[in-house]
């Protein structure tokens, strides 16, 4: 039985890295040059979209909502885990863990469902080009967007509340960079089987069924790619293609380990790596994979810095 004054957490200390003290100022300037190259690469990706007519298209919409999604979930970790590297204070209060562990989860399950909606965009794009505009109105872009941002909010409410409504009364020390859900629960002082089956169900809403939704798009473009007689056409369409299945595959598939396994069978450290992988790199490869070496956005990128005069 529990005790009537039993005492519950206010705060948590989160571990970070295993690092030695030699170790932890390399890290530190590390990480520091890796966010502040996603700032630059998906900042200067959205600033570029909005200021390019030409740019205003449905595919550019969906990049720069992209753009926006990793600029937030990277802003909502990486800071507090450079201040944590750079000082001897890690904790961090309950309510600040829960927001962070919220907003993370919010931005991460929108960009999991936008990544399906941008697939749906490609094969519209390659298999129905004459009617790709009438198709991919605003409107119908606008609310795919909404989708994704409602889908994402309601998730992560589901999430948070299951995990919250745990007692935390024990240790507080939290093994992990920052707040994610299968890290917080390993400290909840009770059993956790029905936030591993919520976890498992929501995985799957939220994962699964965009990745199976990407696998049969993609499937019949490929298919459809088969039948273009020109080699250029077939090279341009799949170069389209492969730079969306390297970004999804980057972001979904660590994220699916993750989340939809049992909590008593993850590991801290291999948590840890997963989570820079849909968290750091794969926000910091977007710019790179999917939009720095397009010709569209180089040519805006040459207009801008021209002061608005058109290249050569």
């Amino acid at each position: 039985m529990q005790e009537p004054n039993q005492t519950f957490v206010t705060e948590f200390i989160l571990l970070g890295f295993s690092l030695s003290p030699t170790t932890t100022p390399l890290l530190f300037s590390v990480f520091l040059m890796l966010y502040l190259l996603i700032l630059l690469g998906n900042g200067l990706i959205t600033i570029l979209i909005c200021l390019d007519s030409r740019l205003h298209t449905p595919m550019y919409f969906f990049i720069g909502t992209l753009s926006i999604l990793d600029l937030g979930y990277t802003t909502t970790t990486v800071p507090q885990m450079l201040a944590h590297l750079a000082s001897q204070k890690k904790s961090i209060p309950f309510s600040s863990c829960v927001a962070q562990m919220y907003i993370f989860l919010v931005l991460g399950v929108t960009e999991s469902w936008l990544f399906a909606i941008m697939s749906i965009d490609r094969y519209v794009a390659i298999c129905h080009p004459l009617r790709y505009k009438v198709i991919m109105s605003p409107c119908l872009c606008g609310a795919m967007v909404i989708f994704c941002g409602l889908w994402g909010v309601t998730s992560a409410l589901i999430y948070t509340i299951f995990a919250m409504r745990l007692p935390y009364c024990g240790p507080n020390k939290i093994n992990h960079f920052f707040c994610e859900v299968p890290a917080v629960l390993k400290l909840a002082c009770a059993d956790t089987s029905v936030n591993d089956h919520v976890d498992f169900i929501l995985g799957f809403s939220v994962i699964l069924i965009p990745l199976s939704l990407i696998l049969v798009i993609y499937v019949n473009i490929f298919m459809a790619i088969l039948k273009i007689r020109s080699p250029q056409g077939q090279m341009k369409a799949f170069s389209t293609c492969a730079s969306h299945v390297t970004v999804v595959t980057m972001f979904c598939v660590p994220a699916m380990v993750m989340y939809m396994k049992p909590g008593s069978k993850a590991s801290p450290e291999e948590d840890k790596k997963l989570a820079l992988l849909y968290n750091v790199i794969s926000a910091f490869l977007n710019p790179i994979i999917y939009s720095l070496r397009n010709k569209d956005v180089k040519r805006a990128f040459l207009k801008v810095t021209r002061l608005g005069r058109a290249p050569e």
